[in-house]
């Protein structure tokens, strides 16, 4: 069990979300970052599609009541277990008794915190990922606050043996990580600027040929405005060749929309169902993690993929994944 401490800012149980429901007006939902959850539930030995724990800016405060294996992935916000700090990217033993901190984000902003079993809470259409518009999903459909108790799977027997072990050589320490990582190859560079490889949208060629020039070439800005639904962008205005009406048809992570008003919206995990503004571009589902990761004021350009190159990326992405979690088994067995 789990003991919410203090919240923290946007603190909710998420997973890999709840595809196949759209059609029924039901959003897809799930983790903002979702390399960073899948790497931080191989380290504990879970399956991808446990849910976590997702925290942006501010981390929250959480008491684990048994002894747990953790892992923390993506933003680095700082975390320490009573005071000490501890590494990211790489199994921890935590006794029990022991409380999970964090601090002052250093890059990124969005933090995945796995524990070996999974965050047990009920699925609701096949996923246990919060959804707070809709209140489905996670910790009573709701951000996590003071005082929640969250139930935790029961883990793998290989983490149990590997956090028993650990602990016991842990001398007096509240916790003990492991000696080892994943390659630094593995580990995304969170930054305030970014590259993010996009392909042409489906109404792409509706722009003129300076809005065109603009959005690949331009530099963009993540406005204060801007969720888990999407985030709103400054920067050059971006026009239609001529007035065009649209109507509504459905949208994925990634996808950006421009409004009237020329100002372009990408839309990130908890976006709508469908949408009626033109689509300039679609970010390749690889980089989709990187941008979860900016920070409102963080710069961000628009390079031009091919659609067979993007799915090349993502299709190497799964591969390393896949080789990933052999390794980790084995280094969790001590070979």
């Amino acid at each position: 069990m789990l003991i919410i401490e203090k919240p923290g800012l946007q603190t909710s149980v998420q997973d890999l979300g709840r595809p196949g429901f759209q059609q029924y007006g039901v959003v897809a939902g799930g983790v903002m970052d979702p390399y960073s959850h899948r790497v931080a539930n191989l380290l504990v030995g879970n399956s991808e599609h446990c849910a976590t724990i997702e925290a942006a800016l501010a981390g929250p405060s959480i008491r684990f009541e048994t002894d747990s294996l953790i892992a923390l992935a993506g933003g680095d916000l700082s975390p320490g277990i009573d005071g000490e700090q501890i590494p990211m990217w790489r199994p921890v033993a935590v006794r029990a008794g022991a409380v999970l901190t964090f601090g002052k984000p250093v890059s990124g902003c969005r933090v995945v915190l796995a524990v070996a079993g999974g965050i047990d809470v009920p699925e609701v259409m096949g996923s246990r990922s919060t959804y707070t518009k809709a209140r489905i999903g996670g910790f009573d459909g709701r951000c996590l606050e003071k005082g929640d108790r969250l139930p935790v799977g029961n883990p793998s027997v290989s983490s149990k043996q590997w956090t028993a072990t650990a602990l016991t050589g842990a001398g007096d320490s509240k916790f003990c990580p492991a000696d080892w990582t994943i390659k630094g190859s593995l580990i995304p560079a969170y930054g305030n600027k970014a590259e993010i490889r996009m392909m042409k949208g489906p109404q792409y060629h509706w722009f003129d040929e300076e809005s065109r020039s603009t959005f690949f070439g331009g530099s963009f800005t993540v406005s204060s405005e801007s969720d888990r639904m999407g985030y709103r962008l400054k920067g050059e205005t971006l026009r239609l060749s001529e007035p065009r009406e649209l109507l509504s048809e459905g949208v994925v992570a990634g996808s950006v929309q421009v409004p009237s008003g020329g100002s372009p919206i990408l839309l990130m995990s908890d976006r709508q169902t469908t949408g009626g503004y033109p689509k300039i571009g679609q970010a390749a589902t690889v980089d989709l993690p990187i941008i979860a990761q900016l920070q409102p004021g963080a710069k961000l350009r628009f390079i031009e993929v091919s659609v067979e190159e993007a799915q090349r990326l993502i299709v190497a992405q799964k591969r390393q994944l896949s080789e990933l979690k052999s390794a980790i088994a084995l280094k969790m067995k001590g070979e």
